[in-house]
């Protein structure tokens, strides 16, 4: 079996494109976080409504991506920078499984604001494992960069 996961929530397909990229080069099992409940594709109504799920701490029930992650040893996580951390989504996804002794390395698509916190609130929520350095891209990445990027941080499939 595979031993790579990407893990990736994407409300505008800027993520789900990106996580695509990095399956492509690694090899690695894509798996899409799909909440309960669909966010409005109105950025103005969607923001209102993400801004206040992040400043509560709301974790959504998710109806895929919640599968065990026990088998992978390396799991890619990738999220929109929304309001400078994490998506509701992945949060969920990061405080529903144990992640001692695994590899994590994020990922995140922006419109500008790099990797905002979410870094070190995946760091957090993944205390017990080894954090990689991951990339932020704005818009869509280009295969060359997911290649080099991969190439620096040393991941080997």
């Amino acid at each position: 079996m595979d031993n790579t996961l990407i893990v990736y929530y994407s409300l505008f397909h800027n993520t789900e494109n990106l996580a695509l990229e990095i399956a492509l080069q690694t090899g690695g099992t894509l798996r899409e976080l799909i909440p309960e409940k669909n966010y409005s594709f109105d950025y103005n109504t969607a923001a209102k409504e993400v801004r206040n799920q992040i400043s509560l701490g709301y974790t959504p029930k998710l109806i895929s991506g919640y599968e065990e992650i026990n088998d992978y040893k390396t799991i890619f996580i990738g999220t929109p920078n929304w309001f400078k951390t994490v998506a509701p989504p992945v949060l969920s996804f990061l405080r529903q499984h144990d992640f001692t002794g695994k590899i994590v390395i994020p990922f995140c698509t922006h419109g500008g604001g790099g990797f905002g916190q979410i870094e070190k609130d995946i760091m957090k929520e993944c205390s017990k494992s080894v954090i990689l350095p991951g990339i932020a891209v704005n818009g869509a990445a280009a295969q060359e960069d997911v290649i080099n990027w991969l190439e620096t941080i040393g991941y080997e499939s």
